[in-house]
Formats: structure tokens, C-alpha cells, sequence
């Protein structure tokens, strides 16, 4: 093939490039809002959001002050939200409650707010910067709005989300425990005691305060020793009065005796 027939073919796919430029790309150069508009309200009801998104983002401008630019901006939080980029769906649902206070779909823009931030909740292994601003969101919801019919589901996430953070603080105690860090251990394990009352953990953990207590004590310096041995004892015994019959009674009570005996030669030194 000679440079001539080799230039005319080149020339030739431009040509046909140009003709079969896609509706899509027509409209959205096209400077025609009404049918722009139409058009991305048709792609988000085909579920093509990203195209629907671009369209809005095309007429926004057109529409400002107008009736139509609720339900613009209504389409475009969710556009947002259903192409998985919640950090903007979180700003656009709260910048649709606040634009239109008035609005039938405030309180349901309200809510998508708090779910943006649930849905970018990460593993409880990770930094829980979201799952904390989802807890807020949805409990200033539910303060907003408490005869909304989503209530139940804002509080059963809120529960769900807690659930998480006491799982990471769990996580983070029991480290301290494999690390024989036990004075973190158990006041990280306490901590976690105080912030959730009601974990259906709490034997476990009430064991492992009381077992790090004691292995605290085991390898203090003498002059530790006494009061370390004492608290030792009184989260034995605090165990073992919450805890009757648990399957960890032996050995917290191993634990406390040994813990009598060793303050018994401590005071006798």
C-alpha cells in the first residue's frame, strides 16, 4: 500500500468517525438544556448514571432559581450515589436538604446523606473516621425526623455500625494482650466495658481484664507488686460474682489465690 492510498484511508476514518459520532456526544454539545435534560432523565431511568450525571452537570446552570432545578439536583445526589462515588453524594443529598428545606424529599435526602457515609464504613481493621460520621448523620436524622418511617432502619445501623467500632476496640485491646502489654490491655479492655455496657462479649473480656491484672503483677518490680497483686484480686472478684458457673471460674479463681498467696509473702518480706 503506497503513502497516497495509505493517506486517503486515514482521511477517510476521520470522515467516518464524524458520522458516527453517538447520540450521546450530540447532545452533550449540543446547546439545547430542555432536551439535554430530557435526555438524562431518560439514561437515569436506563440507569446509565454516568452519562446522566454529565448531562446535569451540563444544565445545572441553566436551571438555577427555577422549579426544575429540584429535581436536578434530587437526580444528581443519586447519580452520585449509584456510580459508588459517596463522598460527593453524601455533599450533594446535605446541599439538596439545605437548598430546598421545603422539599417532600428532604428527609429522604437526609437519610441518603447518613447512608453515603454508612456505605464508605471500611473494615474494623481500619480507620473508623466514617463510621463515626455515619453514626452522627443518622442520629441527627432520627433527632430531625422521629416519625419518619426509616427510623427504625437509621437506629438499626446506628447499631450496626457500633457493633463495628466495639469490634475494633476489641481488636485493639487483645493486640495490647498479645504484645504482654497487659496494663494497656486491661485499661483498653475497661475502656471498651464503659463505651459498650450492653457487648455480649463481656465475660471474656471481664476474664481477660482480670488474667492481665494478674500477669501485670507477675512482672512488675517489687515495688508494684502489693498493689498490682490487690487489683489482681478485685477484678477476680468481680469476675467471679458477675460470672457464676462461667467455664473461666477456675483458673480466675486460681488467679485470686495465687494473687492472696503472693501479697501474703510480699507483707511477710
Amino acid at each position: 500500500m503506497n503513502k497516497r492510498t495509505v493517506n486517503l484511508v486515514i482521511l477517510g476514518l476521520f470522515f467516518l468517525l464524524g458520522a458516527c459520532k453517538s447520540e450521546f456526544e450530540k447532545l452533550r454539545i449540543s446547546n439545547n438544556p430542555e432536551k439535554q435534560l430530557e435526555a438524562a432523565y431518560k439514561y437515569f431511568e436506563e440507569e446509565e448514571y454516568l452519562k446522566a450525571k454529565t448531562l446535569l452537570e451540563t444544565v445545572i446552570s441553566n436551571y438555577l432559581g427555577r422549579p426544575e432545578s429540584e429535581k436536578i439536583y434530587h437526580h444528581y445526589a443519586y447519580c452520585s450515589y449509584y456510580l459508588n462515588q459517596f463522598i460527593s453524594a453524601q455533599y450533594y443529598f446535605k446541599r439538596f436538604s439545605s437548598t430546598f428545606p421545603n422539599s417532600d424529599l428532604r428527609e429522604e435526602a437526609e437519610f441518603m446523606a447518613a447512608y453515603s457515609y454508612y456505605r464508605l464504613s471500611p473494615s474494623f481493621r481500619l480507620d473508623q473516621t466514617y463510621t463515626l460520621k455515619a453514626i452522627d448523620e443518622f442520629q441527627l436524622f432520627i433527632n430531625t425526623f422521629p416519625t419518619n418511617k426509616r427510623v427504625k432502619e437509621a437506629n438499626d445501623l446506628i447499631n450496626e455500625l457500633r457493633r463495628k467500632l466495639e469490634k475494633k476496640a476489641f481488636y485493639e485491646a487483645e493486640l495490647y494482650y498479645k504484645l504482654e502489654n497487659y496494663q494497656s490491655a486491661t485499661i483498653a479492655f475497661e475502656n471498651l466495658l464503659k463505651d459498650y455496657p450492653e457487648t455480649p462479649n463481656a465475660e471474656e473480656i471481664r476474664y481477660l481484664v482480670a488474667r492481665g491484672a494478674y500477669l501485670l503483677a507477675e512482672n512488675s518490680v517489687l515495688l508494684k507488686q502489693e498493689e498490682r497483686y490487690l487489683e489482681a484480686v478485685k477484678k477476680s472478684e468481680l469476675f467471679l460474682n458477675k460470672f457464676k458457673g462461667s467455664r473461666y471460674s477456675n483458673e480466675i479463681s486460681k488467679i485470686k489465690e495465687d494473687s492472696n498467696k503472693k501479697l501474703k509473702e510480699i507483707r511477710n518480706e
